[in-house]
């Protein structure tokens, strides 16, 4: 784990010093990417602190004291940024990504100044509803499995569903080759091509692999609600505000 040494920037001459923030979480904070992503930043060298280049995870920064650079543009870092929270029906063909050459992304959908942040992944080809906002702890909160906040989705396939199939879904099933078991989740049945599941967990292209491992395939997938917050009847395409309850309860 890395303090930068105020006294000979550029060196690898380091201290400790006090009111210190990993650099990840600084990132996060001036609303810049999620933790996860200023990981890979960090990784990637695309960070700077002072005139240094940050590659390891652990680096600490002091607001007071540091000037931090992301791909060589000066990061402004205010210890009371207003936090700002959206929810969003995303359509499909828009990925949740902050930048993606080529591809629309899903804040091509939002017309606000600050910058933002997608909270956890919805794949290209779904839709519903995607959180955003600037609350780096927020997106740790909703994205770390230990949390157990619930994602909860309507699914519609290309055949029908046998009740087999949902019951080996709502078990577990091994998706991946690191097999791991996914854990368990609730499923009901909504019709003969529709159902409905809440998962506490957030692997990638989790249920469209779940389905495919029962032998069918996923025409249509839909993210309803995440934690407390719901799709409701917001229209395709379109974004709010939390309310301020809302918020509450999902920060409390």
């Amino acid at each position: 784990m890395q303090n930068i040494d105020h006294n000979r920037k550029g060196t690898h001459n380091l201290k400790v010093i006090h009111k210190t923030m990993r650099l990840q979480k600084y990132l996060a904070h001036a609303g810049v990417c999620s933790r996860r992503k200023a990981e890979d930043h960090i990784l990637h060298g695309r960070v700077k602190i002072n005139d240094l280049v940050v590659t390891e995870l652990g680096t600490k920064v002091d607001p007071d004291k540091d000037l931090v650079f992301f791909n060589n543009k000066k990061i402004l870092f205010k210890k009371e940024t207003l936090k700002i929270y959206i929810a969003i029906n995303k359509p499909p063909g828009f990925v949740t990504s902050c930048s993606q050459l080529k591809t629309k992304i899903i804040l091509d959908l939002i017309d606000i100044t600050e910058r933002i942040y997608p909270v956890g992944r919805l794949d290209k080809d779904s839709q519903g509803l995607v959180l955003l906002t600037n609350d780096g702890n927020l997106h740790n909160k909703l994205s770390h499995p230990s949390y157990n906040h619930e994602k909860e989705y309507i699914v519609t396939t290309a055949h029908p569903i046998s009740q087999t199939a949902l019951k080996n879904m709502a078990q577990g099933m091994i998706i991946d080759k690191d097999r791991v078991k996914t854990r368990k989740a609730t499923v009901t049945k909504l019709s003969k091509n529709r159902f409905n599941i809440i998962l506490k967990q957030g692997k990638n292209r989790q249920i469209r692999k779940m389905v495919g491992k029962t032998g069918n395939k996923v025409n249509a997938l839909k993210r309803v609600r995440m934690a407390n917050i719901t799709l409701g009847n917001l229209k395709e395409g379109k974004w709010r505000y939390l309310s301020q309850t809302e918020i509450k309860q999902l920060t409390g």
